[in-house]
């Protein structure tokens, strides 16, 4: 071989070397939760989402996205490979575009997302982003990080399903429930990590990262006014296209797995053969039919709120004064609630009360209107039966700015019409700290009275 011959071989070595060392480099934040931890909670969870999601169990469907999710694995960098964590795939049947992973690795995809996409890699693109939110431990952290408003245990949820609901139920956002939101919904922070570690991911997988760029344009494309959960759990953090396209140029991508798309267009018209997917709303109308919603009338009598009150101290960062006859009945990583003797109940595998209030903390963004908003819209999806009574106006809650908005709903213990006030505020890390009362219609009055000394004598030290 000639020395020209030798001098082009070690110029070609020396550019591909600095072309990797040029990918932006990923640190996984702190955490300080084990991988364990991550396991159990996500095992938990899946094993739930199982019970509430209606999975395709098309097995040349699954098997197809399993092939997709292990090439993917094997490609995951040594640094952020847990022997513990177990990938899993299972295709929900599911109109909306959405797809979410569980820490410890539980992922589920909906079948909307694999119909709209346009090849495999934007199919891929999504799941290596889910992928490395789980490989980072984005859930854990950002819980982590969570620790002034942390409730009970970490495998708590926001029980949002009371709202005439379960309370251990998942909570039908889409695709989104009830384990804490700080497991769910990710910071733009993070978002970012899970965009460019998705990318490196991607490209050591064989697939141009340029996809899963592409991808998140069809996601907004198809989003219409409102956008689609996925863009609410997974927020652009700005400029998603140009830094991932950017990224794709560094990683210096040779081949592309997506050119060949034969196997994923006979996938895409075995799906178009079948029935349509259903909605989110259906999903949850099914879910409340199967649930016997009222059906129980039962007879609940309590005593009325008392004047006087006791305080308590779920976390360091609050102090919630409620009736004296009232007692914690229910804790979770971001919620407590508090009730009076009788009004608590457990059946159908959760929880759930007709007086009472529970306290809690909300992933946000910082605006107060968009996140109480947000949550509405969760507990509509969630509760079909639940209407908003009044308008929404200006209160105090804890000494801040804060919103309440009252709300009618059916009881699910009683099968009677139920009155409920939601109440919001910002926290300093941008999170929406939550009040939500609970009481039968024809006790409103006595109950709202209690309701709003709670919101306005809560006590915050988020300072």
């Amino acid at each position: 071989m000639s020395t020209y011959r030798y001098k082009q071989i070690f110029v070609a070595l020396m550019l591909t070397a600095s072309v990797a060392s040029a990918q932006t480099h990923i640190v996984a934040p702190p955490n300080k939760y084990k991988p364990s931890d991550d396991v159990k909670l996500g095992q938990d969870a899946a094993q739930q989402a199982l019970k509430e999601l209606p999975m395709l169990n098309d097995p040349a469907v699954d098997e197809y996205v399993a092939g997709i999710g292990q090439r993917l694995v094997a490609a995951i960098p040594p640094e952020f490979q847990h022997p513990e964590f177990h990938y899993t795939f299972r295709v929900v049947n599911q109109k909306e575009i959405n797809a979410f992973a569980l820490p410890g690795g539980p992922m589920f995809l909906n079948r909307g997302m694999i119909e709209a996409a346009h090849n495999e890699g934007e199919v891929a693109g999504v799941m290596a982003h889910e992928m490395s939110h789980v490989m980072l431990r984005h859930g854990t952290a950002q819980q982590t990080k969570a620790t002034p408003y942390e409730i009970g245990a970490v495998a708590g949820q926001i029980l949002g399903a009371i709202v005439g609901g379960t309370a251990g139920s998942i909570i039908a956002q889409g695709s989104n429930f009830g384990i804490s939101t700080y497991f769910m919904k990710f910071s733009r922070e993070y978002e970012t990590q899970a965009d460019i570690n998705g990318s490196h991911v991607m490209a050591a997988a064989g697939y141009d990262p340029r996809h899963m760029a592409e991808m998140f344009k069809t996601i907004e494309a198809q989003g219409g006014s409102n956008g689609p959960q996925f863009l609410s759990d997974h927020p652009n953090p700005g400029n998603r296209y140009q830094y991932i396209t950017k990224e794709a140029q560094m990683l210096g991508v040779n081949g592309d797995r997506a050119a060949n798309n034969g196997e994923f267009v006979r996938v895409q018209a075995r799906l178009k053969g079948m029935s349509p997917a259903l909605t989110a709303q259906q999903i949850s109308q099914q879910n409340q039919q199967r649930r016997p919603v009222g059906t129980g009338g039962r007879a609940v009598n309590v005593e009325p709120p008392s004047g006087s009150f006791r305080t308590y101290q779920p976390t360091n960062a609050l102090r919630v004064s409620v009736p004296s006859n009232w007692s914690p009945v229910e804790g979770g990583g971001s919620s407590v609630t508090y009730a009076p003797q009788g009004a608590y109940f457990q059946a159908n595998g959760g929880s759930a009360f007709t007086h009472g209030v529970e306290v809690g903390v909300s992933q946000g963004t910082g605006n107060l209107q968009n996140d109480t908003n947000s949550l509405l819209r969760g507990f509509a999806q969630s509760n079909p039966q639940l209407q908003q009574s009044g308008k929404a106006k200006n209160d105090s809650v804890g000494g801040r700015n804060g919103i309440t908005v009252q709300l009618a709903n059916v009881s699910e213990v009683t099968g009677q019409p139920e009155y409920i006030s939601l109440s919001t505020t910002e926290l300093r890390d941008g999170s929406l700290l939550y009040v939500i009362g609970v009481a039968p219609r024809t006790e409103a009055d006595a109950y709202d009275r209690a309701f709003q000394q709670v919101r306005r004598n809560i006590q915050i030290s988020d300072r």
